[in-house]
């Protein structure tokens, strides 16, 4: 042959015995099958690995692959498809066994792992097999032709789940929420009515407990009553039949799982696997006997052709040899499964025999008739039929069949099978042999790769284990480090601790010694008081003569001075305020000298004085009303001319019937004046001029307070005259002062209440607390002061004027931060201004010059100057000269934030909205950055200073010229008139100037700015508007606080409350409805209003019976109530009145805090109101400060944190501090990082620890948790880090300089207070304020965090923190508590339980508080005869010196309040109530010292009782003011009694020795603040029945406290083996115990909440058997719910409202009744089975509690210990 050349024999498949070359191209002849042509035109064989005979020319890519393989190279199988080997080139693939090999794969793909399959499962399924389908979805996979399908529940399934809950086999919905049923959901629950589906509207049917129609909601008709003769019965079939449901269960999931022949397939494809593994053993071979081919001779060709037919007959005897093995063991299987099923059906039989014998068993128990038990048997065929005939049956029935079909064709298959084995036998033989060789060696090497891999797992069990071994060493010797550094720490501090005692000590003995003479002057005072008593009692015969005289002096006074206030102009009304701020300076000093008489005599005249204006007020009203009807007979005249001849008569009637009322009014009206003008007859006025010798001691004794008011008088009368040549002729200026004018009038409303007030302290009766009036005092004071710094009028300075103004902020929050605006004019044309130009401003600092700020005119230039304890700080505002200041207000700002200053100057302009800005910095070069200022020393100057106060250098300059305005302190509005003092203010020559409106921004027009102690009031709003169909309140709110009260309206016990509640809105209303108080509460958080911007918020009051709420224009919720108007006349706005906040209404408000923050736009019904002008209103100002809305305090809670992110380079140049408060050791308050790197500040153990990057800086004390304001900065340089804590500067060497400098432009995140990562440190607890640092974007300034991104459970407004009584900080420790509940804590918890209290925590599942509202650290008595709490500390010297004090309120008459004695109560000291009197007694050796009260104290108020037993006398002083003692002589240290100290009662059988039968029992009302000679007495060993007092509304039922408690029951109620037990429950959580019952033979029976569910568990002696309710509605929805429980036998049904339950546990035939104890609301840990959940208290009301249908009093109880207040119930 011509072109062939150079032929390589090769081995080609299915070629036979030819041989075949590679042919180099020959035009016009292709390459034989098996072989493709390369680019180069060779003939190349395709690389298919045995899978496909064609590949495409050029790249040899295979085409057609078989055995399920794909690839380029059919090396790869398909999705869903596995190789026949773990590693390398699979000869063939097969479907995944996800479940079943091809007839049920749901796998994406499968992989071998560890000698298994695994399956990555499709969407729909999940199982290592995707045997079963992926939540959200159900079916059975196993099930050949069953798929997973989506659960499909309406939309009405839990929205919280990820995925619809349904069975996963069934698909039917569980938990249908929203009121709905049905298998998806589809319908509304019975007793509801709408659209399940796509509404989801479902609405409880209104029909009295009937049902309705669950589409319309139409009430149907009553069904039949059901005899429940043979409820018994019933139970025993239905349980019966439901054994035999379960039998029949049992046996069809046998059967099914014999059917469906899983197992067999599964061990089916387990032998296809092996034969496929044989097939791969021999495929290796194959490739060998190739190379062997190709290497051979022509005689090796023809040898190998031989061994390739042998081997495929060996590959087919091996098939034929698998299938037969299958087939035998396949066979084996179903002879077993064949076996199991006999065995089953024998099972069965026996089942059908028990229940056949159980049948007769009861029908012999019951005493059924054969009639009956043949009844009954065919009702219970008809049941079994009818579950025949169900559907799911016949379906499951149908697949049976299928299955048996399909198993007959495999049947079929495998004898085909068998055939072909018994024909390829033969050949088997040869390939065992050489098969087992190969498998010899195969075993040989998996047994040593077996080996060598355990070898391997025991050394890396062995590095673990010894590299675990080495960590915990590690951290054991650092643990001992630290405890090394933590023993020194506490031996520092204890020697510190120490120190403290022993100054307590000497502070003791000084005290110790000045009580003697505070006794002697008590002894005085009662003399003197006495003596009083007697003076006046000489004026009590003519009293009302006396008060009548003298209300005609106090009249002509009060004109006078009347006239002389009004007839000056407005500035007059500015001198007002300064006389009226004088006054209250010397209040103190009027209260001792102001004679009873004197001040009765006031009272009377005011009553005379209001009587005659409501007679005024009369005869106008009649006066109106006379012209009204005029005016309506007018018109009807007219309107008569112009009708027809018919109804003239009527009209004409009409009007005469008009006509006649106007005349009896007007008859009315002339009776009422000449009543009036007879209202003095010729007695009385005979009575007045005998009266005036009478009351001239009284007169006299005024002479103080005229003596006082005639300085203001004259004052007034020369300003006057000064004044009335005085004009100016600017609009502006009378609009600015008619402002001050306004709010100064408020003056005039503050002071009638306080001489009220004062005249309640001089009266002798003993309800009146002084204390309490003296605190009403000063917060009228401090009212008077909110007024005057809401004066917006400017101050005229003449260069020799000043005024030490009242800073009214505490020092301490200038510290660190400092701000200040005014505003400011000069006179330029003043002659001194030109001689002498620099001038002094302001002043704020100490009186000896050292830590200041102010501000001075320099150069023609404004300076602003502080000094922090070094240099002066002076910078200069040269951008802008004061000459070149015009001759209107400009507004000045000054600031401080550590050692950084600056200065703002804005300057308005007269023709147009633009302004002109200015800013000047400067800072502290040394280390000082606080301004630390005294309390006592701190003074405040503006224009000037007194001739005697030296002024430091840089300000020591003459006094300004001009007028100046201050405007805010910090967050705080500040006014000139809010002076402690003035100096040369003269109004002739230095009168107020004119304030030009452009020097007022926008929103200071519009808006009132509220500071959380004034408000305002509208009163009779109806005259702008009448309430009507729709009623309409609008109002704009701006505030960062939280919590706040907006409006406010009150009529008897009916009132309308809009609040801020934690930053959203609470609405709460009462127009007398019959159900109680409507609440409308924000409660899905749509609206949150306290993020500093103005919300509008609209309250619409439709057709009297629905109140919808309004924000932003948003409907945000709605709620219906009984049609009732509104019954109101005045609003509240942005606070109201003590007194109205602390009334009856208390209960029913979120809180007591007025609004702080902006209001602008108040209307009703769409009409404005200006509230300045409004008479009532009282502390507001116009203006909206846009610093008082900065939030610069953060409050964290230990789970919160806030964050920002912003351009920060912590590790480059950096400065950075802020103030922080805490009485916790720990916390994180400051975290940052970049990268690995982290900077963190932190408290550690009290001490603040800085964390740069791994290098720490601790500060070297440790008593920051102080709760005490301190102030860090820190800062990070190329060379340093420096901690600065309170000017005690740590530093360290930087050692990463080569970062220095780098500023990333990357936007980074810091946090305060914590953060969300895992940290070593917990989140802190406290306060964070005033915090500021370096940034890459802006200007060093104060931080605002209401701008930051997160804000986690942080408040941004209060702080509270306080400081800890110094009890606690000397005696931490002691006095440890035996008690249960929350008394016992570690102190570092017990400040956040404080918190939890304060705020009222709520569970989140329940309506109500967890703590109703109660009188701190206050305590309720009562309910049971034993009440009481016990103390077990007596001190040592209690016998010399027993000193008692304690606040107590009742309306009892008798009762126990203390009690302590010996063991045979032979001595013994008590304080008891009888007859509702207050008696203290003791005994003298044989003899009883007893000093009783002649007041009674069973009022319902606060009395404060001191009771000393000393050395020789006994004393009982009530209220300060009624000293009661008895001398006595005896030995005093032969008395000596014995712990406990009763407080409130005694125990059983305690005290009827010594004290009266009626006062043994327990004392009902509250006490608080008992203190043992001078210490405060806290944290009881043992409390029975004493709960928190509370305030509010109460009703009958018993109370369970959040600290803990239960009621045992006497012994005559007991839970045996038949009982029912039914009660009413309001629970106040979601878990808790109710009822428990417990025996010495460990049967118990227990009944708890656990989120809502209510459930019973028993054990009768056999095991546990339990049920459970759970409600539609939440069981803690503030409303009661009925539960019952009702046991006979093994049988136990629960029913809760109107669901119910029942299990059946087994019988034990041993069981006997058992009287043990019962527990109510909880129960000892120790009786607590370690099988029960819930261990936690009962929290709640329990009410009409009742055993087999006999009422339980709780009051005749065994015992009842901790926290329950028997017989009475918070109601909110």
């Amino acid at each position: 042959q011509p072109d062939l050349v150079e032929g390589v024999l090769v081995h080609g498949r299915g070629v036979g015995t030819n041989h075949s070359l590679i042919l180099r191209h020959t035009p016009g002849i292709g390459c034989q099958e098996g072989f493709y042509r390369t680019s180069s035109g060779k003939c190349s064989p395709c690389n298919c690995n045995g899978n496909a005979n064609r590949c495409l020319d050029g790249s040899g890519i295979c085409v057609d692959c078989q055995r399920n393989t794909t690839g380029q190279h059919c090396e790869q199988c398909p999705d869903g498809f596995i190789g026949d080997v773990v590693r390398g080139v699979p000869t063939f693939c097969q479907p995944c066994p996800c479940p079943l090999p091809a007839l049920a794969n749901f796998a994406v793909s499968c992989y071998r792992k560890s000698g298994g399959v695994r399956c990555v499962c499709k969407e729909n399924y999940a199982g290592p097999s995707c045997e079963r389908c992926a939540p959200g979805y159900y079916g059975n996979p196993l099930l050949i032709g069953s798929t997973c399908k989506k659960c499909d529940c309406s939309g009405n399934s839990d929205p919280n789940l990820i995925f619809e809950d349904c069975d996963e086999v069934t698909g039917q919905c569980r938990n249908c929420l929203r009121n709905t049923t049905g298998f998806k959901c589809e319908r509304c629950a019975p007793g509801y009515y709408g659209d399940a589906r796509f509404a989801k509207n479902c609405t409880e049917c209104n029909c009295g407990g009937r049902m309705c129609d669950s589409q319309t909601g139409e009430c149907l008709a009553d069904s039949p009553e059901v005899s429940t003769g043979c409820d018994k019965c019933i139970w025993d079939l239905t349980d019966d039949i439901r054994l035999a449901v379960l039998a029949i269960d049992e046996s069809k999931s046998t059967l099914l799982s014999i059917s469906t022949g899983v197992a067999a397939q599964k061990r089916l494809n387990d032998l296809n696997l092996t034969t496929t593994h044989l097939q791969a053993a021999m495929s290796k071979k194959k490739n060998h006997a190739v190379l062997w081919t190709i290497q051979a001779d022509d005689a090796a060709d023809e040898m190998n052709d031989l061994l390739r037919e042998a081997a495929t007959l060996d590959e087919q005897g091996n098939e034929a040899s698998s299938k037969g093995l299958l087939i035998q063991r396949e066979t084996m299987e179903t002879n077993n499964r064949a076996t199991q099923l006999v065995q089953q059906l024998s099972n069965m039989r026996d089942n059908i025999q028990e229940i056949s014998s159980k049948m007769k068993y009861y029908a012999i128990q019951q005493e059924l008739s054969p009639e009956e038990i043949a009844q009954k048997l065919s009702a219970a065929e008809e049941m079994l039929k009818e579950i025949k005939r169900r559907k799911p049956f016949t379906n499951q029935r149908q697949l049976a069949d299928e299955e048996e079909n399909a198993a007959e064709e495999l049947l079929q298959q495998v004898e085909e099978f068998h055939e072909r084995y018994n024909d390829t036998r033969s050949l088997v033989s040869d390939v065992l042999e050489q098969l087992s060789e190969q498998d010899v060696k195969l075993s040989d090497l998996e047994e040593a790769l077996d080996q060598a891999l355990d070898y391997v797992i025991q050394t890396e069990d062995i590095n673990k284990e010894n590299t675990a071994s080495l960590q915990r060493r590690e951290k054991q010797h650092e643990k001992i480090k630290e405890q090394i550094d933590e023993v020194n720490d506490i031996l520092l501090s204890a020697t510190t601790i120490l120190a403290g005692p022993q100054k307590v000590n000497s502070e003791l003995s000084e005290v110790i010694k000045n009580v003697s003479g505070f006794y002697a002057e008590i002894d005085g005072a009662k003399k003197e008081l006495q003596e009083k008593l007697a003076n006046l009692s000489l004026f009590d015969d003519d009293l009302v003569e006396k008060a009548m005289h003298h209300a005609h002096n106090l009249r002509r006074l009060a004109d006078e001075l009347d006239r002389n206030l009004y007839g000056v102009d407005t500035n007059g009304l500015v001198q007002r305020a300064i006389n009226a701020s004088n006054v209250y300076e010397n209040i103190a000093s009027y209260i001792e000298e102001a004679n009873k008489a004197a001040l009765l005599a006031l009272n009377t005249t005011n009553r005379v004085n209001d009587a005659a204006v409501g007679i005024d007020t009369q005869i106008i009203y009649h006066k109106g009303k006379s012209e009204e009807l005029l005016n309506r007979a007018m018109k009807l005249q007219r309107a008569a001319d112009d009708s027809n001849d018919l109804t003239i008569a009527d009209t004409s009637q009409h009007v005469n019937g008009t006509l006649a009322r106007m005349n009896t009014l007007r008859s009315q009206l002339m009776r009422a004046i000449t009543k009036m003008q007879s209202a003095e007859p010729v007695e009385a006025r005979e009575r007045l001029e005998q009266a005036k010798v009478k009351t001239a001691e009284a007169v006299s004794a005024t002479m103080m307070v005229t003596q006082a008011t005639t300085p203001m008088d004259e004052n007034v009368r020369l300003w006057s005259q000064n004044l009335q040549d005085f004009q100016h002729s600017s609009a502006a200026y009378d609009s600015a002062v008619h402002s001050a004018g306004d709010a100064v009038k408020k003056l005039t409303e503050v002071f009638p209440q306080l001489l009220d007030k004062l005249r309640r302290v001089e009266q002798k009766a003993p309800a009146n607390n002084i204390s309490s009036s003296i605190q009403r005092i000063r917060e009228l004071i401090a009212q008077t002061r909110s007024v005057a710094s809401k004066v917006q009028v400017s101050m005229m300075f003449g260069g020799q004027s000043a005024v030490e103004v009242n800073p009214k902020i505490n020092v301490e929050e200038l510290k660190s931060f400092t701000s200040m605006s005014l505003y400011i004019k000069f006179q330029k044309d003043n002659p001194q201004l030109a001689a002498s130009p620099d001038r002094f401003i302001l002043y704020l600092g100490n009186k000896n010059a050292k830590n200041y700020i102010g501000l001075a005119i320099k150069n023609d230039n404004l300076v602003y100057i502080y000094n922090l304890g070094g240099q002066d700080v002076e910078i200069p505002l040269d951008a802008k000269p004061v000459s070149t200041w015009p001759s209107y207000f400009s507004i000045i700002k000054i600031e401080r934030i550590g050692r950084h200053g600056k200065m703002f100057l804005t300057v308005p302009s007269l023709s147009s909205t633009a302004e002109e800005k200015f800013i000047k910095k400067g800072e502290v070069l040394g280390p000082d950055s606080l301004l630390n200022l005294e309390p006592e020393n701190a003074i405040f100057y503006v224009g000037g200073v007194p001739p005697d106060f030296k002024l430091p250098p840089s300000l020591n300059l003459p006094g300004f010229i001009g007028c100046l305005e201050l405007a805010t302190l910090n967050d705080d509005v500040i006014s000139l008139y809010n002076f402690k003092q003035v100096y040369n203010i003269d109004t002739t020559t230095s009168p107020p100037c004119a304030r030009n409106k452009l020097a007022f921004t926008q929103s200071r027009a519009v808006s009132y700015f509220f500071d959380g102690s004034g408000y305002a009031l509208a009163r009779n709003i109806e005259r702008r508007g009448r309430f009507s169909q729709v009623t309409r309140f609008d109002i704009e709110v701006r505030t960062p606080t939280d919590n706040g009260l907006i409006l406010l309206m009150i009529n008897g016990s009916m009132f309308f409350s809009l609040e801020m509640h934690n930053g959203f809105l609470y609405l709460r209303y009462d127009f007398g409805f019959s159900t109680g108080p409507v609440l409308l509460e924000d409660s899905m958080k749509k609206a949150q209003i306290n993020d500093a911007k103005f919300h509008e918020i609209s309250i619409i009051y439709h057709n009297s019976k629905k109140m919808i709420l309004v924000v932003d224009r948003r409907h945000i919720k709605s709620v219906d109530n009984e049609r009732t108007a509104m019954p109101f006349t005045d609003i509240y706005i942005g606070g109201a009145p003590a007194e109205i906040l602390h009334s009856s209404i208390s209960s029913h408000l979120a809180g007591s805090i007025g609004f702080k923050g902006c209001m602008k736009g108040f209307q009703f019904q769409k009409k404005d109101f200006n509230l300045l002008e409004e008479p009532g209103t009282l502390g507001i100002s116009y203006g909206c400060p846009e610093d008082s809305l900065i939030s610069r305090k953060a409050y964290f809670n230990g789970e919160s944190f806030i964050a920002s992110s912003q351009k920060v380079s912590l590790f480059s140049e950096f400065e950075g501090g802020f103030n922080f408060r805490t009485l916790q050791p720990n916390g994180l308050l400051f975290y940052y990082s970049e990268g690995s790197d982290v900077l963190s500040i932190s408290m550690d153990r009290g001490a603040v620890v800085l964390n740069a990057s791994g290098i720490k800086i601790q500060s070297p004390d440790r008593n920051y948790n102080d709760g005490k304001n301190h102030f860090i900065i820190t800062s990070v340089t190329p060379e340093r880090y420096e901690l600065t804590v309170d000017d005690k500067k740590q530093s360290k060497k930087n050692p990463s300089k080569d970062r220095a400098g780098k500023s990333p432009d990357s936007i980074k995140k810091f946090y305060f207070g914590g953060s969300p990562l895992r940290t070593q440190q917990a989140n802190f607890t406290g306060c964070i304020s005033n915090a500021y640092f370096t940034r890459l974007d802006r200007e060093v300034e104060v931080e605002d965090f209401q701008q930051y991104s997160e804000k986690v459970q942080t408040s941004l407004y209060g702080c509270p923190v306080e400081s800890p009584p110094v009890a606690l900080l000397h005696k931490k420790g002691k006095n440890s508590s035996k008690a249960k509940g929350n008394r016992n804590k570690k102190p570092s918890t017990g400040l956040k339980k404080l918190y939890q209290e304060v705020n009222m925590q709520r569970d989140p599942q329940c309506h109500l508080p967890m703590n109703p509202k109660a009188t701190k650290h206050a305590y309720q008595f009562g309910g049971t005869a034993n009440s009481r709490q016990e103390f077990d500390h007596i001190p040592k010297d209690f016998s010399q010196r027993a000193h008692f004090s304690i606040s107590l309120k009742t309306h009892s008459s008798h009762g126990m309040i203390f009690y302590v004695s010996d063991q045979k109560e032979t001595n013994f000291m008590a304080l008891f109530v009888a007859h509702g009197r207050l008696i203290f007694v003791f005994n003298v050796g044989h003899q009883k010292i007893r000093i009783k009260s002649q007041e009674k104290y069973n009022d319902g108020l606060w009395h404060n009782v001191i009771f000393i037993r000393g050395k020789n006398i006994g004393r009982l002083i009530i209220d300060g003011l009624r000293v009661l003692e008895e001398p006595f002589s005896g030995d005093a240290n032969s008395w000596q009694v014995t712990e406990p100290l009763y407080i409130g009662g005694v125990a059983p059988g305690k005290a009827v020795k010594n004290i009266q039968i009626n006062s043994v029992y327990s004392f009902s009302g509250c006490l608080s603040n008992l203190q043992l000679n001078g210490r405060s007495v806290t944290s009881a060993s043992q409390t029975f029945s004493v709960t928190p007092c509370f305030e509010g509304p109460s009703e009958a039922g018993t109370y369970f406290s959040s600290e803990g408690g239960y009621v045992v029951l006497d012994e005559s109620f007991s839970l045996g083996l038949k009982f029912e037990v039914v009660f009413e429950i309001r629970p106040r959580s979601s878990s808790g115990i109710l009822l428990h019952g417990h025996s010495v033979n460990g049967e118990y029976l227990n009944m708890h909440m656990r989120n809502g569910q209510v459930t019973v568990k028993l054990n009768n002696g056999i095991r546990d058997f339990s049920t459970s309710v759970t409600l539609k509605q939440s069981l803690c929805d503030g409303r009661w719910h009925r539960i019952a429980v009702i046991r006979d036998a093994n049988v136990v049904q629960l029913d809760v409202d109107s669901e119910v339950n029942h299990v059946v546990g087994p019988l034990n035939p041993k069981a006997t009744d058992h009287r043990e104890p019962v527990f109510i609301g909880g129960v000892p840990e120790s009786l607590l089975t370690a099988s029960l959940t819930t261990r936690n208290s009962f929290i709640g009301c329990i009410r009409n509690f009742m055993i087999d249908e006999k009422p339980v009093s709780f009051s005749k109880a065994a015992l009842v210990s901790g926290a329950v207040s028997i017989n009475t119930c918070p109601a909110a």
